[in-house]
């Protein structure tokens, strides 16, 4: 069952500190996950920590910019602390927009760095680590901006580039980790309650919750997922 193989294990969430981040560390924790929990935004980073020992589980906020090497092997550290980690949730996004032929360049390495850089930066820390102790389990979150076919909204073309890479960053992972039992898997999910969703597009009207995404994202983790490792999850929703 989902709680048989999450129970007692260590893993970071990175975005946790709101939205589709906090409610995954939140389910993980009461899955009987160690979670690390991390973010730029310290103060919220911490309530959510409260939150979590509050209701009896188990986490540790690390404030943490994953767009910088030197902070994430720092929150790498910081679980690694705690036990082996098998457990990584890439939860942590920014939406920079602006019109495709005035989108100032300092924006888009803004963008691609929390969103592309960040992921690829964590998601290698946990390979290696994972790949030491015997395997793990993956998710990224992408978004249905990054799959094909899709509607696009204007403005977008940061976030929307970097959505493509991160399931670019997910098939590569599986594909190098299945020897060492690690697997992935991205899921790119579409209409979600949540302040990016209103950034991106105020009109928009959310199919999801973040707490719905979040016990997907647990209940998945929960399972045998070499043989789906790769797998892009697109989640649409009606309004």
């Amino acid at each position: 069952m989902t709680e048989s193989w999450l129970r007692g294990r260590v893993g970071i969430v990175t975005g946790a500190s709101r939205g589709i981040g906090c409610s995954t560390a939140i389910e993980l924790a009461k899955a009987g996950v160690h979670v690390v929990l991390a973010s730029t935004d310290e103060a919220a980073l911490t309530e959510v920590e409260t939150q979590i020992r509050a209701t009896g589980g188990l986490a540790k906020a690390v404030p943490c910019d994953v767009s910088d090497e030197a902070s994430v092997d720092r929150l790498f550290q910081s679980a690694a602390e705690i036990g082996n980690l098998e457990i990584l949730v890439c939860a942590a996004g920014v939406l920079v927009k602006g019109p495709f032929d005035t989108i100032p360049p300092d924006d888009w390495q803004t963008s691609l760095g929390v969103n592309l850089t960040g992921t690829f930066l964590c998601c290698q820390r946990a390979f290696r680590a994972m790949k030491g102790s015997g395997g793990g389990r993956i998710v990224t979150i992408a978004s249905l901006s990054g799959v094909y076919a899709t509607e696009k909204f204007p403005g977008m073309v940061a976030y929307i580039a970097s959505k493509y890479g991160v399931v670019g960053i997910t098939e590569s992972l599986a594909v190098e980790g299945k020897a060492h039992g690690i697997s992935a898997v991205c899921i790119s999910p579409g209409a979600v309650d949540t302040q990016m969703l209103r950034e991106a597009n105020s009109q928009l009207k959310p199919g999801l919750g973040p707490d719905d995404v979040g016990r997907l994202i647990t209940g998945l983790l929960g399972l045998e997922l070499l043989p789906a490792s790769g797998a892009n999850l697109p989640l649409f929703s009606n309004e």
